[in-house]
């Protein structure tokens, strides 16, 4: 029982940190980059949403409720990332974190929920016929905010470096690293089937 709880967290750490499952932490990153420490509150809320909306698109994959065309995924996965990364580039100036929760937190939640489709299949074939669907679900979703916890950590860390010792400005750090990811994401994009 406590072996099937480990590998099944760890399962969920190894699916975000995944290295050539990358877009996940693209996400976090592109999420968390225009917050600082004392904003984690809200940082832990954006990403537990976004856990809730990837947990609650596998329940209902696993159920067999939804089934979506993969092509459709794999292309809009990378276009969340890149809307959450114009967002940072085009509020830089105002900072992300003064903005209304309202539509950050929703789309948050939408987009974990096209991320979660992105895995359903795999999910489908880890629980099979399993009768405890739902408990090994939400032990593979501990491992996925754990992981989601230490990158976050690792974000907010590097920015108060940049910002403290390298006297970036915050406007300045958020403005590179979103456009890095707008760089990484865009041939995602285009070489995505639904694209290709």
């Amino acid at each position: 029982m406590l072996d099937n709880f480990w590998f099944n967290v760890e399962y969920g750490i190894n699916h975000v940190l995944d290295i050539n499952a990358y877009d996940h932490v693209l996400f976090l990153i592109v999420l968390t980059v225009p917050y600082l420490f004392n904003n984690w509150k809200r940082v832990l809320l954006l990403v537990s949403l976004f856990t809730l909306g990837h947990t609650l698109s596998l329940v209902l994959a696993a159920y067999g409720v939804v089934r979506v065309n993969g092509s459709l995924v794999e292309f809009l996965i990378p276009v969340t990332i890149l809307i959450v990364a114009l967002f940072n580039v085009f509020t830089a100036r105002k900072g992300a974190q003064k903005e209304k929760v309202g539509v950050l937190f929703f789309s948050t939640l939408f987009f974990g929920l096209v991320h979660g489709l992105g895995f359903a299949r795999e999910f489908q074939m880890m629980v099979g016929k399993s009768d405890n669907k739902i408990i090994t679900l939400l032990e593979f979703a501990l491992g996925i905010e754990i992981a989601q916890v230490i990158i976050v950590f690792v974000v907010l860390l590097l920015g108060y470096i940049m910002q403290t010792v390298f006297r970036f400005s915050k406007r300045d750090w958020v403005m590179v690293i979103s456009a890095v990811v707008v760089g990484l994401v865009i041939p995602m994009i285009l070489n995505s089937d639904l694209i290709a």
